[in-house]
């Protein structure tokens, strides 16, 4: 047993230093750092992803029509349908409506394929004038509640839904004329039918 020492300056013994903060988590070694980052981020795009998730709509705040009124967007829901977030104030909506006005005509609202467009946080008379012939198939979102609703921050935004189930999200303005994208909802449209 060893004798005890004092402090010959009297003063309290140094306390032990605090424990030092765990390591953040480390990829496994050999793998360089922005692939487990990719990693990770893909694992979480896989759990977080609304692919499949059904839309409830007993939760969700409504849209209204150009008129005011509350409108039931399961109502307004097909088989098949687009919803499509949207402003006026937005560029890449501006540039996108054309190409979505050339999917409505060559895929009329109600033959297979149904389409809601909501028009956020804009001037009704504008979105209406702006949309022209398409206006029918628009609704608002006067303060972002319905948008983000649906997970939607940032416009413009479009969900595939079969059946009230998404199928696949939009993020940014989409090319309706793309060929490949055609192909793939005239399929859906037909396995609609083939029902």
């Amino acid at each position: 047993m060893e004798p005890e020492t004092e402090n010959p300056t009297g003063s309290p013994p140094p306390a032990d230093p605090p424990p030092a903060d765990p390591a953040p988590a480390a990829p496994p070694s050999g793998v360089p750092r922005w692939v487990f980052a990719v990693l990770v981020a893909a694992v979480l795009a896989a759990l977080f992803w609304p692919r499949g998730e059904r839309i409830s709509l007993a939760r969700r705040p409504q849209p209204v029509d150009a008129s005011g009124s509350s409108v039931s967007l399961e109502d307004r829901f097909g088989r098949v349908t687009l919803l499509h977030f949207w402003a006026t104030w937005c560029p890449p909506c501006v540039t996108e409506v054309p190409t979505l006005k050339r999917l409505v005509r060559d895929f009329p609202d109600g033959a297979g394929l149904r389409y809601v467009l909501v028009s956020v946080e804009d001037n009704p008379a504008k979105a209406q004038e702006f949309l022209g012939e398409i206006a029918g198939l628009n609704l608002f979102d006067s303060d972002w509640k319905v948008a983000h609703g649906y997970g939607t921050d940032k416009l413009p935004e479009t969900y595939l839904l079969v059946d009230g189930k998404v199928v696949e999200k939009f993020v940014g303005a989409t090319n309706w004329d793309d060929p490949a994208l055609r192909a793939r909802l005239q399929s859906l449209i037909g396995n609609s039918a083939a029902r």
